[in-house]
This record gives C-alpha cells, sequence and structure tokens, in this order.
C-alpha cells in the first residue's frame, strides 16, 4: 500500500460533487443568521458533525433531508456567489485541477431569482474562486453541470438552461433526488432535447434504486455517465469470493456487460455510499472489485460537508481500509480525465500536461485505455 500522505500532492479529477453539499460550516452559520434560520448546533465544529451524523441514518431519503439547511441559506446572488467562490478554493486546497459541480437552479428560487439568475450568479462566484486560488499557486477548472429534480417536472426548463449556458462554462446535465418510483421516463421528453444537442448526460442511478433504475439511465435517458451506479454489483455473479488466495471474479449479467463493454463510467462516492446504505463499508466497497473487473471506476466526494470528507480523505481510506495502491489512485484519476465532459483534446491535454508529469509515465502508461 502506498502512504496515503503522497495523495494530497497529487493532481485529482472530481466528476461527482454538489453544490449544495460542499459548504464550509461557519458559511452556514453566518448567512443562516443573516436570515433568521434555525440550525441544529451554533458552532462550525458542532454543526460539521451535526451533518456527518445526520446523513448517516443508512437511507439516501434521510441523508437527502440535511440539505434543507444548506439549500436555506443559496437563495440570493451574493450568497450563492460566496458558496461557489468558497467551493472553488476548497477544492483547489485539496489538489483539484479538474471539478465538475452540479447543482439544482430550482431549488434556489425561492426569493425570487430566475434559474438563468441563479446559474449566472454561481459561475460568478466559480470564476473568483479559480482566480483566488490562481493567487495562491493553485490551478483549477471547473464545468458546471445542472440537475434537475427527479421528484419534480421541470427537467425541461433545466435542459433548455443547461443547453442555453453550455459556452458558459455549463458542461452536463443531470438528474438527482429520491430514485424510488421516479425513474428516468419520467423526463423523456428532456433527454430528447439533449439528446438532440449532443449534450452530455449523467444520471443519478443504482444508489437506492436497482438495476430497472441504472438500466432507464443509460437506455432511456443516454447517460454518459452514471451517478453512484453501486447496485450494477446486483448483476454480477461473485465467483471465488471467500477462497483464500484467489482473487475475486464475477459472472456478469447483461446489463453489467453492457456498462462495462462500453465503458460507461461509474461516479462512486465511497463515505457517501456507505452512509446511504449503498456500501457495507469502505473496506468491502464495490469499487474495488469492479475496478479489477474492468469496469471504468471513478471516485467521487458527492457531498464533502455531509460525508465530512475530501477527495484526498477518499483515496486514502481506500488506500487504508481497500488495500489501494497508488497506480489504483493513478488508474482512477486517469479514467475520471477520459470522461470529463471536456473536449477530447481537453482532455487528452490535462492527461498529458498535469496527470502523467505528477504519477510518472512509468504508472500513467499502464492506464492509458
Amino acid at each position: 500500500m502506498s502512504a496515503p500522505g503522497q495523495f494530497g500532492g497529487l493532481p485529482k479529477v472530481l466528476l461527482h460533487d454538489h453544490l449544495d453539499g460542499g459548504l464550509r460550516p461557519a458559511t452556514i452559520l453566518e448567512l443562516a443568521a443573516e436570515i433568521g434560520h434555525d440550525l441544529p448546533a451554533s458552532d462550525p465544529t458542532s454543526l460539521g458533525d451535526w451533518f456527518v451524523t445526520a446523513a448517516s441514518a443508512g437511507s439516501l431519503e434521510q441523508y437527502l433531508d440535511t440539505f434543507s439547511h444548506t439549500v436555506a441559506v443559496m437563495q440570493t446572488v451574493e450568497n450563492l456567489r460566496r458558496v461557489a467562490r468558497e467551493a472553488a478554493i476548497d477544492l483547489a486546497a485539496d489538489g483539484i485541477v479538474y471539478a465538475e459541480q452540479r447543482f439544482a437552479p430550482e431549488q434556489h428560487q425561492q426569493r425570487g431569482l430566475s434559474l438563468q439568475k441563479v446559474v449566472a450568479a454561481i459561475q460568478g462566484g466559480f470564476d473568483e474562486g479559480v482566480a483566488d486560488a490562481a493567487l495562491h499557486g493553485r490551478t483549477i477548472r471547473i464545468g458546471t453541470i445542472l440537475t434537475a429534480m427527479r421528484h419534480a417536472d421541470r427537467a425541461d426548463e433545466v435542459a433548455a438552461l443547461a443547453i442555453a449556458n453550455r459556452d458558459k462554462g455549463v458542461v452536463g446535465f443531470d438528474l438527482a433526488g429520491p430514485e424510488a418510483g421516479f425513474l428516468p421516463s419520467r423526463h423523456g421528453s428532456a433527454f430528447g432535447t439533449l439528446r438532440d444537442a449532443s449534450f452530455p448526460v449523467t444520471v443519478h442511478a443504482g444508489e437506492a434504486g436497482g438495476l430497472e433504475s441504472i438500466a432507464e439511465a443509460v437506455h432511456v435517458a443516454g447517460a454518459q455517465r452514471l451517478g453512484h451506479g453501486v447496485r450494477i454489483m446486483d448483476d454480477i455473479r461473485l465467483l471465488d469470493a471467500g477462497s483464500p488466495g484467489v482473487a475475486a471474479r464475477g459472472a456478469l449479467g447483461l446489463l453489467a456487460h453492457w456498462i462495462r463493454d462500453r465503458r460507461i463510467p461509474l461516479e462512486l462516492c465511497p463515505s457517501s455510499n456507505v452512509q446511504t446504505g449503498a456500501a457495507a463499508s469502505i473496506a468491502r466497497h464495490p469499487a474495488t472489485l469492479l475496478k479489477r473487473l474492468g469496469f471504468a471506476v471513478t471516485i467521487s466526494t458527492d457531498n464533502r460537508l455531509q460525508s465530512g470528507t475530501s477527495l484526498t480523505r477518499e483515496l486514502t481510506l481506500l488506500a487504508e481500509q481497500a488495500d489501494w495502491t497508488l497506480a489504483d489512485v493513478c488508474d482512477v484519476t486517469v479514467t475520471a480525465a477520459q470522461h470529463a465532459f471536456l473536449h477530447h483534446d481537453e482532455r487528452e491535454e490535462l492527461i498529458d500536461r498535469v496527470i502523467i508529469p505528477a504519477f510518472g509515465s512509468d504508472i500513467t502508461g499502464r492506464h492509458r485505455a
């Protein structure tokens, strides 16, 4: 196992991180006081601990309930800009060189902001944060993913909004929220619009929902990536999993073959997956087996506040508890860069000019798919 300390200084690529799940506890306290919003704790440390504990109740629905506090303070242009600026600064400090930040514009209209004003405010904050990071010698690029909530009926609006802002920092569309009873087929017209516009799509699937959720994400929504996708394990029969000295193997079903054969990336978020009950533990998280079986595995944070985490911490946990090596970290970093919602030449430049020099061609070369 490589020393976890090595990971902090390595360049990282983050594909699945929610803006409203990454606020600084101190910022929440300050902004909540300004609007008279009651919080479950009165100091940053206690508030941060509360979010992690509340999000660890064991279900996706209870996990999502914690967002009532973060969304409450993200309803003005000034607050949205601040939260986005701080997110960019914090990600850069963690060694993230490329991040895709996602948020649902429809959740930030309680004080009358239009969808476009929400997007513009957040993009402005990202730009400020990127510039601030550069002043401190850190380089980061941020692409924005606009999320539609699957239990609402505004996916068509959000799809049109994403396409309208594709030259203003928006790189993709996402569908999120409770999976049970809200399959992607509810929003077929939105996905048709996105497909006709050649616009990238990722869909939350296979976290709380099972194989039907994953199948609809790729076959109905046309998702180029899967948000989580942990439940693809339901279509894999383990072989030799308990035999001493024998590496676990798996017999794949048709859907699992489809996902692996077409290199549809899994945006796996270990700590979050454990909190919501999608995975038993970091040590037994499916990321390790799925990577060994040849799936396109990427590692993300999901919600840094609710999980009390960073991408460095997620990779370190995998090293400490699942025996990941520096080569494994290199593998998922290159895979994430290869499947970022960037143009091909931009992805290649990210790998060739940033990732390879940091990891070394002797390690990186083995992972160029």
